[in-house]
């Protein structure tokens, strides 16, 4: 007979009984609003208009977007991600030429 292996469960998940004594489970992990936040870092402003990372790099050489330098981080304010996505965008998302 096999030994029962009792299941890991994720520290940030707590289990509540309800009064039917189902289950449910409670995120406990405090996320930021999306709103609260000032700036976004790449990966999270492509995630935010649902672009890919390299796109976006496309679009931030094209000086499509103002970006903040934090370091090596570069930064994109809220207000600008807003206003990208609220315009049109007819042509097509290509690589920027390069200055030899």
């Amino acid at each position: 007979m096999n030994p029962v292996i009792p299941i890991a469960r994720s520290p940030r998940t707590r289990r509540t009984p309800t009064s039917e004594g189902n289950v449910v489970a409670i995120n406990t992990r405090k996320n930021p609003s999306p709103r609260s936040r000032l700036l976004y870092d790449r990966k999270e402003s492509a995630r935010q208009i649902s672009l890919s990372v390299r796109s976006l790099d496309y679009l931030i050489a094209a000086k499509t977007f103002r970006t903040i330098r934090i370091g090596k981080k570069v930064m994109i304010p809220h207000s600008e991600l807003v206003r990208y996505a609220s315009s049109n965008h007819y042509s097509r998302i290509v690589p920027a030429k390069r200055i030899a």
